[in-house]
């Protein structure tokens, strides 16, 4: 199934020695971390207050309890390891095919399955900060944490290193994935429907020569690409050869 289209892949990638991955939530379902809009996602689920809600600044900042409660549950899946997906984007860049991954995701799978030029626009859960010292703390000690994590040091509130709602993207990040998808002279963006802005922006900055989409569902805007495939991000990019 789809030799058709894999073909037509292996052939682009072949050809390109400049590619950038783009991706979202799609490329980590299938390591077991649900997503936001699928039909089973989060935001689909029933909570006291909407994910939406929860996952924004200022609920962080006024309940502080109750956000963790939900981020540790439903976004802290520490025990989730690397699928094909991310194991052939890591040994592209091996390679020297790849350049960067560009990511929404904040599980931190691309740098476990051993890629290093990663842009995670959205943070990451591996990284946790005092608020008031900024201590560092690895997420084991988040989540297990009883309540609200506490700085060991100063008593301060323990925050997440991800991008929460009303709150803006690292420049740093931002610039050096801006750069790297307009050097680029293949962009592939798969497991994400380009809903969430202004990530989703990014890829405009492509000029390159293959643009290809690989999601199971249809995105939210039309990016005019070469090559699209609609199937799971780890069974298509799993049968790339490097």
């Amino acid at each position: 199934m789809y030799e058709k289209e894999i073909g037509q892949l292996q052939a682009m990638v072949d050809e390109s020695n400049r590619i950038v991955f783009f991706g979202g939530a799609g490329v980590s379902t299938e390591s077991g971390i649900p997503d936001f809009r699928s039909a089973d996602g989060i935001y689909h689920q029933q909570y006291k207050y909407s994910p939406e809600e929860v996952v924004s600044h200022s609920f962080f900042m006024r309940h502080t309890e109750a956000f963790y409660e939900f981020y540790k549950e439903k976004m802290m899946v520490l025990d989730a390891r690397p699928n094909a997906a991310h194991l052939k984007l890591a040994e592209l860049e091996a390679a020297g095919k790849l350049t960067a991954v560009v990511t929404q995701n904040i599980d931190g799978l691309h740098q476990a399955a051993g890629s290093r030029n990663v842009y995670e626009l959205h943070g990451g859960i591996l990284r946790n900060y005092c608020m008031d010292c900024h201590a560092f703390y690895d997420a084991e000690m988040v989540k297990k944490s009883e309540g609200v994590p506490r700085c060991t040091k100063c008593g301060g509130i323990v925050k997440p290193d991800v991008v929460l709602y009303e709150e803006g993207l690292d420049s740093r990040v931002t610039d050096g994935a801006v750069r790297s998808i307009g050097a680029a002279d293949m962009l592939i963006i798969g497991g994400t429907s380009l809903v969430v802005y202004p990530a989703a922006g990014f890829i405009d900055y492509f000029q390159g020569k293959y643009l290809v989409v690989i999601n199971k569902s249809e995105t939210a805007r039309s990016v005019c690409a070469d090559l699209t495939i609609a199937a799971p991000i780890g069974e298509i990019l799993g049968r790339v050869q490097v």
